[in-house]
């Protein structure tokens, strides 16, 4: 038999089927990963079987070994789709399939095992015979356990692995090696999430969402109309009929949110999938969504490709949101993605945003999108009133800080009433640009083209867009001029503005800088919600 095998490449060159011979006794299939000699390279190179066929006009070099089996038809007929879609080759599309850290070597990741110990045979131990208190404490708490985590066992007993090796050289205990998940959920707080009486509009909303065909909804809601709760209750009536459900929110720092209110109603079933998690845990919640142990998938933009069998309901929340493009190989739109994985399910997609993208919008005014429309507040409070303050009129009456007269009125009121309050900026850094006042010169990065950010901690300049760095200049390069002056704000000039003129209030800062370490959004988010900090 001969395996019909795409190699692991992003060469164009590379981008067809080579044949390969299948060794008796070994058992391939379609969507199957394995290794393969290829060219003169000294390692096996990674393949994917996407065909099996009797013979081959060609001698072919036989399968090294099957690795794991990562997709079936459906998913190879999506790895198809961006292949010509987005103009990458099959290989790189195949990539996206696969579990988390091994799209080049299919060993880099092991599965988390765990020591267990347990009593041979609880019948034929003779407590009386036993001098040791030590061994005495570990069989005394094996008999009420049964079994248990070796490290657990010397915690709470309080011996060493010495004892360990005494009972197991006399036949009372044996060990076992178990494999356990990496779980991301483990240091959260869950609360119950009840399931809440829907208003009229979102019943009506949940009634004109058809389970059983694809069609694409754009469910239009305002802020704080309760788009969430639909899509709860939407996921709880595909999970009823025995279906999987996927749901896309754009950025990392949603996800903690939306994973709380998930859990809480739903509780074990559900799987988390963002980059800011390990490769070890994004593996292991890989092999939890592929061995059907988690039927509702959250996650950013690559959770689009998570492992689920029989999707019932595809939901891109925000959907207007720009991340959901990818701009690494290989690019991809997750919106044309999610339509191409629900139309293939024959399912119905979601689109929902307070805010939607033009296109999406326009389609659904012209018939194309089935439009869904909340129009009103879940809660008594009405929408905000929003003032706009023209800072040239602050400016001319002598108020040279970067908050106007309103903006402090507001914020001081809000400590003096132990209320809180958020500042929204969409520039991270101290300055956004560095300029001579002489001759006008910006300090530019060299490869973008676009003017640098200066940040305060670090002391430096730096390209978002590349992340190149450089020290701030004190002469300017241009002129020579030394009248070199720092423009614009940023989140870390707030931050330090709103400690100078607001010093008894307690200030906490999120932006990328802030957020780097791992959990450090949850925190940040935990520590307001709970009320530690004001502003």
């Amino acid at each position: 038999m001969i395996a019909e095998i795409i190699v692991n490449s992003s060469s164009n060159e590379l981008n067809r089927v080579f044949d390969y011979s299948i060794p008796d006794g070994m058992e391939v299939k379609i969507g199957m990963r394995v290794l393969v000699p290829f060219a003169r390279r000294r390692q096996p190179e990674i393949g994917y079987v996407i065909g099996i066929k009797d013979s081959s006009e060609y001698e072919c070099k036989p399968i090294v070994r099957v690795v794991d089996r990562v997709f079936d038809e459906k998913r190879l007929a999506l790895a198809e789709y961006i292949s010509h879609r987005y103009f990458c080759t099959l290989g790189d599309s195949m990539k996206l399939l696969v579990p988390p850290g091994t799209s080049s070597n299919v060993d880099s990741v092991k599965s988390k095992t765990e020591r267990w110990v347990k009593l041979k045979d609880i019948e034929s131990i003779d407590l009386s015979k036993i001098k040791s208190e030590k061994q005495l404490r570990v069989i005394r708490f094996l008999i009420d356990n049964i079994e248990a985590p070796a490290i657990e066992v010397l915690e709470f007993t309080d011996v060493t692995r010495d004892v360990f090796t005494s009972l197991q050289k006399k036949g009372i205990i044996e060990f076992e090696t178990r494999e356990v998940s990496r779980n991301p959920f483990y240091q959260k707080t869950i609360v119950d999430n009840p399931k809440l009486a829907l208003t009229e509009e979102q019943k009506q909303a949940l009634q004109n969402i058809n389970r059983n065909k694809y069609e694409k909804y754009l469910l239009y809601g305002v802020t704080g109309s309760g788009k969430t709760e639909v899509y709860l209750q939407l996921i709880e009536k595909v999970l009823q009929e025995g279906k999987t459900a996927l749901m896309l929110v754009p950025e990392i720092s949603l996800t903690p949110q939306i994973t709380d209110r998930f859990i809480g109603r739903f509780g074990k079933i559900v799987a988390i999938l963002h980059s800011r998690l390990s490769i070890g845990e994004r593996y292991d919640e890989w092999k939890r969504i592929k061995e059907g142990k988690a039927k509702i998938v959250i996650g950013a933009r690559s959770a689009i490709f998570a492992p689920l069998d029989d999707i019932g309901v595809v939901i891109i929340d925000e959907e207007h949101d720009s991340s959901y493009k990818s701009e690494m190989n290989p690019k991809y739109d997750t919106k044309e993605v999610g339509a191409f994985l629900a139309n293939m399910y024959d399912v119905p997609l979601v689109l929902g945003s307070a805010t939607p993208d033009v296109r999406t919008f326009y389609d659904a005014k012209q018939g194309k999108i089935k439009l869904l429309t909340l129009k009103q507040r879940v809660s008594q409070f009405g929408l905000p009133e929003i003032k706009v303050v023209d800072m040239r009129e602050e400016l001319a009456t002598g108020n040279r800080t970067i908050f106007s007269r309103l903006l402090y009125h507001e914020l001081n009121k809000n400590i003096n009433k132990k209320e809180q309050s958020m500042l929204f900026l969409n520039r991270r850094g101290y300055s956004t640009f560095i300029m001579c006042r002489d001759c006008g010169y910006v300090v530019k990065c060299e490869k973008c083209e676009v003017s640098m950010t200066y940040h305060l901690n670090e002391n430096r300049l730096i390209c978002h867009y590349c992340g190149r760095t450089m020290t701030p200049p004190t002469i300017c390069p241009s002129c020579q001029s030394k009248n070199i002056r720092y423009f614009g704000s940023g989140t870390q000039k707030v931050e330090q503005e709103i400690k100078k003129y607001l010093p008894q209030a307690s200030v906490i800062r999120m932006d990328v800088d802030t957020t780097r370490t791992k959990n450090a959004h949850e925190k940040i988010l935990s520590d307001f919600k709970n009320k530690n900090m004001d502003i």
